[in-house]
């Protein structure tokens, strides 16, 4: 995606939505990739409520639209994934109004978790605490050689909120995510790929262009079976695994129902590229 060609597509795409995003979330598409750009640049995409809220009507609306195969998400600016919540706006809540944001935040990852196609998280820069878990709620993550990532918010008297103790544990294990929740610490770039939090460190200048072409690969692949990857692998994580075996088998003999099973063989048997119709 060319980057002269983001404010052009975002307009385009809030008209073809049939709803405006509210500025703080853009959303642009090329064909079936849809980049949303978490949009508070001059705040370091600070996690307020306008634009958690604004997140997870996205994510809702994309989820229906079967056309999409694949979501990037990132942040605006040259500086920030997401820096975290807006601590000026936590500061002032009432335990009620924490729980509420902290559900609102948790029904937002499980928005991004459980979307119909991979969301790739594409980490430019900073972060930190909401904006970490944010990034965990993605299928996987690649980073700028320039990106901190953390849950500092035992500094703050508070823990993770929105689904970051637990996300992070099942990505790094017990240890690591201890480690980070108890310390608060930022780890650069290096450190999160040698603990498993993200998947890749790419050059700063190079990083959208590394999560697009990964995106156009995925978009080659049969979207329904895609699909299936996404639900059985994530319900399939905290199964028994004689019970997660047997969700894998019956995906797998439910996909030879579809017409992307039968034309994927059988462009692989003619030698030719696939055309996959997503059902």
């Amino acid at each position: 995606m060319g980057p002269g060609h983001d404010n052009r597509v975002m307009a385009l795409a809030t008209i073809c939505y049939g709803q405006r995003m509210a500025d703080v979330v853009q959303i642009a598409r090329d064909g079936a990739i849809v980049t949303v750009t978490l949009n508070r640049p001059e705040k370091l995409n600070a996690l307020d409520d306008e634009l958690v809220t604004s997140l997870g009507r996205a994510f809702e609306t994309l989820a229906a639209d079967r056309s999409v195969r694949v979501a990037i998400l990132t942040g605006a600016g040259d500086k920030a994934f997401a820096a975290g919540a807006d601590i000026a706006a936590m500061a002032k809540m009432s335990p009620a109004e924490a729980k509420a944001f902290s559900e609102k935040g948790h029904a937002v990852g499980v928005a991004i978790e459980t979307a119909p196609f991979p969301v790739i998280g594409a980490v430019n820069g900073f972060a930190l605490g909401g904006g970490c878990e944010l990034a965990l709620a993605c299928d996987f993550l690649y980073a700028s050689d320039r990106a901190k990532l953390g849950q500092p918010e035992v500094k703050l008297g508070v823990i993770p909120g929105f689904g970051g103790t637990q996300r992070l544990l099942r990505r790094v294990g017990l240890g690591h995510a201890r480690e980070l929740c108890y310390t608060g610490i930022a780890i650069d770039a290096q450190e999160a790929l040698r603990i498993g939090l993200v998947n890749a460190v790419v050059p700063h200048a190079e990083l959208m262009a590394k999560v697009a072409a990964v995106a156009a690969a995925i978009v080659k692949m049969g979207p329904v079976a895609i699909a299936e990857c996404k639900r059985v692998l994530l319900r399939g994580a905290d199964l028994p695994l004689p019970d997660a075996n047997a969700l894998e088998t019956a995906a797998f003999a439910g996909l030879f129902a579809t017409s992307d099973q039968r034309e994927g063989m059988a462009a692989f048997l003619e030698k030719r590229p696939a055309q996959f119709a997503g059902k």
